[in-house]
């Protein structure tokens, strides 16, 4: 008994030896790698070598017009911006390290949705770690929108919606349209274990941005998420819009403009489709597409101002959410604080002498968002068929403009 004792007194000696010595082995092992880690050279030199503190600072201060370019704002943009999300998003010095400056958070964060960049080319551009950059952006992200989402919004009184329709009347002579809606496909990298939900008629994966946009290029409603996969009315039918809309959101039987992806409806004008249409059809059609081409332009300013959406965004699909609900918002308050962020040459534009369409010059990169396949039934209404045919009669009566017939033809 006393032999059995001491055998299993020597075996557990032994094994608590070898569990201590493993014990000690993992801790030098994680203390070896963190201090690794925390003292790569090139991330210590951030402040001396780093993007931030070069070139930027250099086009900062003489070249402003390349700066613009760069970080898709001004120098001054860039301040007032940094102002307002800086106390959010700065953090404390600890023993161990320096905090990264909010300066540094903002500009990588801009630069990754101007240009797309992966996050271990923003790492060893600016000096600052990948595990650092894949916790910050979205923070940043979140905060922008915080502090720009005024700049975003639906209109909540009557007063709002009939400015917008005034701009739609005496801008694009279309009275009663309160806004022009569509819809793009935004590529994405298939989330895992996603099957083929997101896989869209174009062969990539997508998710999908309906958006309606005012009279001067802004976005007033952003829905973002909907499967590329969707379509047949899935897309737009489930947007929150779709049932204010059936709710009588719009004051004085008021309407949105978009193409035929949509359904006719008392609150939503498309143009005729079916062959031969008469000459007040195609009037019709022109008269629409000028007000409508507006929320074309939109998206395609949105995609040649942050070319991450040229590529196929590799970030989790909350992240994803995030980019565009914070892009489009930093486009309006561009669009409503800079004279230069969009200038005539930017959008499209009519040439009323010739009947010749300019193209923008966003349209120079050869690039341009996917549009959705039809959202919505193709059934309408009596009463919306009528809309239409009003309209279609007053265009070319009280409500015609002097050059619609040389567009036509």
């Amino acid at each position: 008994m006393e032999r059995r004792r001491l055998i299993l007194r020597s075996v557990f000696k032994q094994y608590s030896n070898i569990i201590i010595s493993s014990m000690i082995e993992e801790l030098e092992r994680q203390t070896l790698k963190r201090k690794r880690l925390w003292t790569r050279q090139w991330l210590l030199r951030r402040d001396e070598r780093g993007h931030s503190a070069l070139l930027l600072k250099e086009l900062a201060t003489e070249d402003p017009g390349e700066y613009r370019v760069t970080m898709r704002m001004s120098t001054a943009q860039f301040d007032i911006l940094l102002e307002k999300v800086a106390p959010a998003i700065q953090r404390q010095d600890t023993n161990m390290r320096s905090a990264i400056p909010a300066k540094i958070k903002l500009e990588v964060t801009l630069s990754f949705l101007a240009t797309g960049s992966s996050y271990r080319m923003l790492s060893h551009v600016f000096g600052v770690s990948k595990p650092a950059i894949s916790k910050f952006i979205p923070e940043v992200l979140d905060e922008i929108y915080n502090q720009l989402s005024d700049y975003m919004k639906v209109p909540a009184t009557e007063d709002e919606w009939k400015k917008i329709e005034r701009g739609f009347n005496t801008r694009w002579n279309f009275p009663g349209a309160h806004g022009a809606i569509d819809g793009k496909h935004i590529c994405i990298q298939a989330p895992p274990d996603c099957g083929s939900d997101y896989f869209n008629y174009k062969g990539s994966n997508s998710i999908v941005l309906m958006a309606v946009v005012d009279d001067d290029y802004c976005f007033i409603y952003a829905n973002i998420g909907a499967n590329g996969r969707c379509s047949d009315g899935g897309v737009f039918q489930n947007c929150s819009i779709f049932r204010d809309l059936e709710n009588n959101m719009l004051p004085n039987n008021g309407f949105f403009v978009g193409d035929d992806a949509f359904p006719l409806k008392l609150y939503l004008l498309k143009p005729y489709k079916h062959s031969p249409l008469t000459y007040e059809q195609k009037i019709f059609n022109y008269r629409l597409s000028r007000a409508r081409r507006i929320v074309e332009n939109a998206f395609g300013i949105l995609a040649s101002r942050f070319r991450i959406f040229r590529t196929s965004i590799s970030t989790n699909l909350t992240v994803t959410d995030r980019i565009v609900r914070t892009t489009c918002t930093i486009h309006n308050w561009l669009r409503k604080t800079s004279r230069t962020y969009l200038t005539t040459r930017c959008v499209d534009y009519e040439n009323l002498e010739t009947g010749e369409i300019i193209p923008g010059l966003w349209r120079d990169a050869n690039f341009d968002l996917q549009n959705v396949q039809p959202v919505g039934s193709n059934h309408s209404s009596r009463m919306a068929r009528q809309l239409r045919e009003r309209y279609t009669n007053y265009f070319v009566n009280e409500g015609a403009v002097s050059w619609q017939s040389r567009m036509i033809y």
